[in-house]
């Protein structure tokens, strides 16, 4: 035994330069900020909005604004890893999905917004 983990190709992986780990890491944070952000909203919303026209319009903003960011903690962990292992193998890194689906996240929520606040000005 050579004190080696089981099952991993130790020569396929080198520690990369500490910069870059710590330039992944705060865009993990950063991501993890902006999902606490949308978290935090979404909770605003269903709690503090005036009543909408709509039954439930709080809780139609603020439910998709909680759930995207919940969808923005989870897989900014998963590109925190990604990007992670493919710096170990000197691999280019992979490419994130995570401002498509942001954007799409918040484009929705803001069309519903739109929505309660057209139909509850009539």
């Amino acid at each position: 035994m050579t004190g080696e983990p089981q099952g991993r190709d130790v020569a396929a992986e080198a520690e990369p330069d500490v910069r870059f780990t710590y330039a992944n890491e705060r865009t993990f944070l950063a991501w993890n900020r902006t999902a606490l952000a949308l978290i935090a909203t979404g909770v605003a919303a269903t709690q503090l909005l005036p009543e909408f026209n709509i039954h439930g319009g709080r809780r139609l903003l603020g439910i998709p604004l909680i759930a995207l960011g919940a969808l923005v903690a989870f897989t900014s962990f998963r590109q925190w890893k990604l990007n992670e292992r493919a710096m170990r193998r000197r691999q280019p890194l992979p490419r994130s999905q995570m401002s498509l689906i942001l954007s799409i996240g918040i484009g929705a929520i803001a069309v519903i917004a739109v929505v309660l606040v057209a139909v509850g000005s009539k």
